[in-house]
């Protein structure tokens, strides 16, 4: 997949560089909910395996989804607001599971409580990541792979052009 480059000409990557690890409460706090990876890392992120562990998060107004670490009781299911006091399934113990691995959201890995008001801005940019075709497509083959659209008896909401 090719490397998404924000407004501006730079890649996501670029713009929300990693920020350096914390274990104050406001950082700890941030990993109750989980962070957005980019369309090409959650891609990585389904290649590697994850793809169980994933959920689907959709716009308020439904125009577009976002694969994400689920909460837990989540995994291969929609967001509910009923498991976001759960946490993201990947937190164990305080730790986070995908730490080190390469396979850390984007926005997690931005986050920091010394960057206070630019997490939104990350999490918008993230946004309009996924409000393109690849992603479009990426959670359209997530919910085939994890059999989403039977569950609830729904058809694919991305039309592919002929």
């Amino acid at each position: 997949m090719k490397k998404k480059r924000a407004k501006g000409g730079s890649s996501l990557k670029d713009r929300y560089p990693p920020s350096k690890p914390c274990g104050c409460e406001i950082c700890r706090a941030y990993c109750m909910r989980p962070g957005w990876w980019t369309v090409e890392e959650a891609k990585a992120a389904m290649d590697a395996g994850y793809a169980e562990r994933m959920m689907l998060e959709m716009s308020p107004d439904f125009s577009f989804g976002v694969l994400s670490p689920a909460f837990c009781g989540c995994e291969k299911d929609f967001a509910l607001k009923e498991h976001s006091a759960f946490g993201c399934n990947f937190l164990s113990g305080g730790l986070c599971e995908l730490h080190g691995t390469g396979f850390m959201p984007l926005e997690c890995r931005f986050c920091h409580h010394e960057r206070r008001g630019l997490g939104q801005k990350c999490h918008d940019d993230l946004g309009k990541d996924w409000r393109t075709p690849g992603g479009r497509a990426l959670v359209d083959k997530w919910c085939r792979m994890t059999g989403l659209f039977e569950k609830y008896g729904l058809g694919s909401p991305v039309k592919y052009p002929k």
